[in-house]
């Protein structure tokens, strides 16, 4: 099983780890803060401080069609922000 899923890559965490030194990932459901930090170790090669995680509930969606109301739900995702220690960086545009 992977820790780590995929990076978030937003305007507000661009921001924060150009400034902080924080980079955001979606991790597994199951998933703690003791296995996320030694997985961005692993994989990318730095020493991280601290983790933060929480975890965000899926939300209902309706869409009005010509057929009538369709209901859906988004899945439920973890996330975990990770404070690197100072000198650190992650670039996640270098195997683009």
């Amino acid at each position: 099983m992977s820790i780590l899923l995929s990076p978030i890559v937003t305007e507000k965490l661009t921001g924060q780890g150009e400034k902080f030194s924080r980079y955001g990932f979606i991790v597994a459901r199951n998933a703690n803060k003791i296995q996320i930090k030694k997985a961005v170790e692993e994989l990318y090669g730095v020493t991280v401080e601290t983790v933060n995680t929480m975890r965000c509930p899926g939300k209902e969606k309706i869409r009005y069609t010509k057929s009538g109301m369709i209901k859906g739900r988004t899945s439920a995702v973890k996330k975990a922000i990770v404070t690197l220690a100072k000198g650190n960086t992650i670039d996640f545009y270098s195997n683009i």
